[in-house]
């Protein structure tokens, strides 16, 4: 069981976390969800640049929750059962949430539990008509933690988050599309996300990271002034003159030739 972090042997702009834990629809273990923290940790400063991130499970399914067989040793006492939602699980989801690179999931089959927690906290979700969302833990005797929650609730909305976790339901593919919870629904998740990593990668690197900086910033209840003025530091940069400059020459950009600076 593991989490690798892999270039994309097709354009090295594009990363892969995949999740995988063979035979158990890549269930998550408690190291899992710490190796899922410190990949997502290192993809802001990875070099060469990232522009996007892939982000899936290995053999047909994306996660299909925690690893049960581990719950035993931590959920009957309160300090135990704490520490790992809030100090586990909470950390890895917070750092993919706080990543400027654009996260893309690649969702087959199983999306459930701990799996919807991660991919709610990707920028894009794509998904094969296989898929299956939820969060049927009431079924265990146990509610979704705050930390877990919010970030679902941020996904899904509560209308949503309330029908998954009230009556355990799971939702197939195409009532997700229909409520918001994915952006696409194709027969080929894996060449879509491909395709959409590669559609981001060919646009600014700083442009994605900003965005995603001020949706960020929004979300958390405004954008303060210090942040306004950094917003707009990307005035002198090569990547935004070239952009305006190609457009009133009515061509093509072409911002890989004008540098990649950052202007953060």
């Amino acid at each position: 069981m593991e989490v690798r972090f892999e270039r994309d042997p097709r354009d090295a702009r594009i990363g892969r976390l995949t999740l995988s834990n063979p035979g158990k629809l890549n269930a998550i273990s408690v190291a899992m969800w710490r190796a899922l923290r410190e990949h997502a940790l290192a993809l802001d400063g990875a070099s060469p640049p990232l522009h996007a991130v892939i982000v899936g499970g290995e053999g047909g399914a994306f996660a299909a929750g925690a690893d049960i067989a581990e719950f035993p040793a931590f959920r009957f006492d309160v300090e135990t059962l704490r520490d790992y939602h809030e100090h586990t699980i909470a950390p890895a989801l917070h750092a993919l949430l706080a990543s400027d690179v654009p996260l893309v999931a690649q969702i087959d089959g199983a999306c459930v539990g701990g799996g919807l927690e991660i991919a709610s906290c990707c920028d894009l979700r794509i998904a094969g008509f296989d898929a299956r969302f939820g969060a049927p833990i009431a079924r265990l005797g146990f509610p979704m933690a705050p930390d877990e929650l919010a970030v679902v609730l941020a996904a899904a909305g509560r209308a949503s988050a309330a029908e998954l976790l009230l009556e355990a339901r799971l939702l197939d593919a195409p009532t997700a599309l229909a409520r918001g919870l994915v952006h696409r629904l194709v027969d080929d998740p894996a060449g879509e996300a491909f395709a959409t990593a590669q559609r981001i990668a060919e646009l600014p690197r700083e442009v994605a990271r900003a965005n995603k900086r001020t949706l960020r910033q929004l979300a958390g209840g405004g954008v303060a002034h210090d942040q306004r003025h950094a917003h707009f530091s990307y005035a002198g940069a090569a990547h935004h003159r070239e952009g305006v400059e190609a457009f009133i020459a009515r061509r093509a950009p072409r911002f890989d030739l004008r540098g990649d600076e950052t202007n953060d």
